[in-house]
């Protein structure tokens, strides 16, 4: 090997999955060395970068889906000292024309890293930015299970037997939840006006869960606003939502 290729040195590249990830290494001339296949685990991550090692230094990496899969991988290789390149996925029509094939993935990853083809820069997946988003998607999902219930009260209400209906009629969200949450169904002697208390109280009880949820969520998020841009959060109009 001559002293280019040796500062090249070699580069990897990686179709990632839930439970296994796909490898391969390419010489500095872009000659296969050859694939493997990992667990996605950090024994199987240290295992993958142990075998590229194995043909020589390691100068570059590239991973498709740093933000999903491959973002355990894409941090161990990045403490590791490894230049980690985010790896578009193939175009499927190609995909489907070839055959799908792990290892021919891991290959073109490594291909695109080592022509400069991909240049993208790992989601990092990690520090104060990564905290926030992963609290966000549970209020957010919170969020929408409680529009989901609220609506479904009202529509339980529109159809309920005349005296139910008519104590749900017109009631303001704070309102129609305190009333749900106060039925009886035993003390209805009929089956339908039982089985529509039970459901309201059931959403009722729901919602209020959700509204619980959602200030410890937001408490979490803005604590994390306040340490990472409280200059932000110090504009007017401008509030953790918007941040």
């Amino acid at each position: 090997m001559t002293t280019v290729e040796a500062v090249r040195g070699i580069t990897g590249g990686v179709d990632t999955h839930r439970d296994v990830h796909v490898a391969a290494a390419l010489d500095p001339l872009g000659g296969l060395l050859g694939t493997e296949q990992f667990d996605t685990t950090p024994a199987g991550y240290k295992a993958l970068f142990s075998w590229l090692e194995s043909f020589g230094q390691v100068t570059k990496v590239g991973v498709e889906g740093t933000g999903s899969y491959g973002a355990g991988l894409a941090r161990f290789m990045r403490r590791a000292g490894v230049n980690v390149i985010e790896v578009d996925r193939p175009n499927r029509q190609k995909r489907r024309r070839s055959g799908k094939s792990d290892s021919i993935d891991a290959v073109e990853a490594a291909r695109a890293a080592l022509s400069g083809r991909a240049t993208g820069s790992p989601k990092s997946r990690d520090g104060a930015v990564e905290a926030i988003r992963v609290l966000v998607v549970a209020k957010r999902s919170a969020r929408q299970a409680r529009t989901k219930a609220l609506i479904q009260m009202r529509h339980l209400g529109y159809s309920a037997p005349e005296q139910l209906r008519c104590r749900m009629k017109g009631l303001s969200v704070p309102a129609l939840v305190a009333e749900g949450k106060g039925l009886r169904p035993t003390r209805s002697p009929d089956p339908v006006t039982a089985a529509t208390k039970a459901s309201l109280s059931s959403l009722a009880h729901r919602i209020e869960a959700l509204d619980a949820e959602l200030v410890a969520l937001d408490q979490r998020i803005e604590s994390l606003l306040v340490a990472t841009v409280p200059d932000l959060l110090e504009l007017f109009g401008v509030g953790p939502d918007t941040v």
